[in-house]
């Protein structure tokens, strides 16, 4: 079988991330990319990242810099736009480590348990992106693969000085 086919994402979109992205550092920041459900991406809903609170599900003491949280109205309101219009159509979050990837807590993260079953905890792909302190350096897009039994990147973006 081939590779889940990813969203579609204009320059326009990306560029919007990568700001949020650069405007977060050192931070890692987070949201979704949003639109109709065959795609393209629209829109951009930026959400703060609530690491700080010890709230994060596999990796509670590290710091903001290195791990990121949706909760609270942010977490309702993408379960509530699934079903919507517009719903989320990737989940994005930055590394300010300068290198774009799924890491394993990523990873674990955006997987069910296997005693429910397995597989994407939400129906939707998942944008990286790598920036250091000068720029935002690449982009990389991750969807869930059936015959991975995980995810697997599926398009790489260039950085872009923001």
């Amino acid at each position: 079988m081939s590779a889940p086919e990813p969203i579609h994402i204009d320059r326009d979109i990306l560029m919007l991330a990568y700001a949020e992205a650069r405007s977060a550092y050192p931070a890692e920041c987070c949201g979704w990319l949003a639109g109709p459900s065959e795609g393209p991406v629209t829109t951009v809903r930026t959400c703060a990242n609530q690491q700080a609170s010890g709230n994060h599900p596999t990796a509670a003491g590290r710091p903001a810099e290195t791990a990121y949280v949706i909760e609270g109205e942010d977490l309702m309101a993408l379960n509530h736009d699934l079903d919507g219009d517009m719903p989320p159509l990737v989940i994005y979050h930055s590394h300010p480590n300068g290198r774009a990837y799924l890491s394993d807590t990523d990873r674990t993260v955006a997987t069910n348990p296997p005693e429910w079953g397995g597989g994407p905890t939400y129906p939707v792909q998942q944008l990286v992106i790598g920036l250091d302190n000068q720029r935002v350096v690449e982009a990389a897009l991750f969807a869930w693969s059936i015959d991975e039994d995980g995810y697997t990147e599926i398009a790489r973006f260039e950085g872009a000085e923001v």
